[in-house]
């Protein structure tokens, strides 16, 4: 393969050897599964139900002035669930430098999805037993859950360019989003059958979200099964020291080895700037649409549903559309759409499910395949054999230090009590983002990593 690590001790395969296109097409679809088996957490977690639930658990508990007070510290009640993203984030970066130098290190990237993934699927499990005044456990089991989540996504992002040839990784990295979107729809509309109908179930509404929280958590870990046993580790142990211990050594060898690639560092603080405001969106969207607009949680779950739907076309669409027009091009094209839905957004009217349903639409539209893209292209950016280390600073740009957004949007709700501030200031993420991105010349990026340019980049 192309993207072979440099160190692998397997020969190329013919088509039906161990690195041949059948084997490499079996490995595609396994690798497909991890986004069908985590997505669920983004949506029906993050993005639909803990944000609204953790708040009315943390105004529970809440004293007169609407104070929690976690670790002595005064917290609003409506900013808990922005700042605990935040510190989930942080401690991402923490974790995730080590955890790369021991996949590069060991050559067993497999072995530590899987254990990142179970932690974040049991974390999530867990959340059935969020209830009453529990908003600590609530905040924790969020900080391991999303920690583990960015974990285990470096890991398995890291596949990518093993698994798939230069010219097919847009595609492929679409794809997996596609599967990720289809999983997240199928499994909200579960949710929406025991949420509207929780009555009927002879459960409270408290008893069907902890359920719906938690099933999140068993469809992540049943599914995980799936990519664990196509996927396959390529890599031999290097020599030196261990890997756990050189963690942070490794970051500094990883970004060190970056200066030779600056147009890669580039493309990376393009990406981490205007991902910041993707990951708040996604992560803040259902707190402003309950708190701020005032709408009921069917409505907030149909439009997340519709945003899953649209978003498989999407990325898709986005993933055809990066044939003719390149990467770059259709990701500039895509923030420029996510700056002018964060300005509708600003304006959008309280009480107005029609209104908020056009703007999930064109979140949808635009939502996967922007990540997709961006995953895709910065595959192109990374030298051979080197795979995991700067897949652990992608992901860090990714969500390890996407914590400067939700702690924007949390701040500006602290200061000013008003969530359409603190969703207006998201706007600056993407701007500047479009702008760092526009100056990356990834067809000189490529060729500087040491990779075969594609036609269309």
């Amino acid at each position: 393969m192309t993207a072979e690590t440099a160190d692998t001790a397997e020969p190329a395969g013919g088509a039906t050897g161990p690195d041949g296109p059948a084997e490499r097409r079996r490995e595609q679809r396994g690798w497909y599964f991890y986004d069908f088996a985590c997505s669920v957490y983004s949506t029906s977690v993050i993005t639909v139900f803990l944000g609204p639930y953790l708040t009315s658990v943390a105004k529970a508990a809440a004293d007169a002035d609407g104070f929690v007070h976690p670790l002595g510290i005064p917290v609003r009640a409506g900013s808990l669930f922005a700042y605990s993203v935040s510190a989930s984030l942080v401690l991402a970066v923490v974790l995730m430098p080590i955890v790369g130098a021991a996949a590069d290190r060991t050559g067993r990237k497999k072995p530590l999805l899987a254990a990142a993934a179970y932690t974040g699927a049991a974390a999530t499990t867990a959340m059935f037993f969020l209830d009453g005044h529990r908003y600590l456990l609530g905040a924790f089991l969020l900080i391991v859950a999303n920690a583990a989540t960015a974990i285990a996504m470096m890991l398995y992002n890291a596949f990518l360019p093993q698994i798939a040839e230069p010219d097919e990784r847009d595609a492929v990295s679409s794809r997996g989003w596609a599967f990720g979107y289809t999983s997240g729809a199928l499994v909200l509309v579960l949710n929406l059958i025991l949420y509207s109908g929780h009555d009927s179930f002879g459960l409270s509404e408290s008893e069907a979200v902890r359920i719906c929280l938690a099933s999140a958590g068993v469809w992540w870990g049943v599914f995980t099964v799936v990519p664990l046993l196509r996927l396959r580790d390529r890599g031999v142990p290097r020599a030196g020291r261990g890997a756990t211990g050189s963690g942070w050594r490794q970051l500094r060898a990883t970004l060190s080895d970056m200066r030779r690639h600056p147009l890669t560092l580039s493309f990376l603080l393009a990406y981490l700037v205007y991902n910041d405001g993707v990951q708040t969106v996604i992560s803040q969207a259902s707190v402003y649409g309950s708190e701020e607009l005032g709408l009921g949680q069917t409505t907030l779950i149909t439009a997340v549903l519709l945003v899953q739907v649209l978003a498989v076309a999407g990325a898709l669409a986005m993933g055809r559309m990066a044939r003719v027009y390149g990467a770059k091009r259709t990701i500039l094209g895509s923030l420029v759409i996510w700056t002018l839905i964060l300005v509708a957004g600003y304006f959008l009217p309280a009480g107005s499910p029609v209104f908020f349903y056009l703007l999930a639409a064109a979140i949808g539209l635009v939502l996967g395949g922007s990540q997709a893209l961006s995953r895709s292209l910065f595959s192109h950016l990374v030298p051979r054999g080197k795979e995991a280390e700067y897949f652990s600073a992608y992901e860090m740009s990714d969500r390890g230090l996407s914590w400067l957004g939700p702690l924007v949007f949390g701040l500006a709700y602290q200061l000013t009590g008003s969530y359409r501030d603190a969703i207006g200031s998201l706007v600056i993420f993407f701007v500047i983002g479009s702008v760092l991105l526009a100056r990356v010349p990834v067809r000189q990026a490529v060729a500087a990593a040491g990779n075969p340019v594609p036609e269309r980049i």
